[in-house]
């Protein structure tokens, strides 16, 4: 992996692993990137034209 792909990845604000898109529906251009344990989740929603955070504090 580059430098550049290391550098682009997202990670978790709580426990700094990298986060996925496994739950992304590319036909709608919305993509959502969550923490592989499920603290925190990130939403690109179109019509809104940005991201919504979502953070789960019970997850362990």
């Amino acid at each position: 992996m580059s430098l550049l792909n290391i550098l682009k990845q997202e990670k978790c604000p709580v426990c700094k692993e990298t986060l996925t898109t496994d739950k992304s529906n590319i036909l709608f251009s919305h993509v959502i990137k969550a923490c592989p344990i499920g603290h925190y989740e990130k939403e690109f929603i179109p019509s809104l034209e940005g991201y919504v955070e979502h953070y789960n504090v019970a997850a362990k």
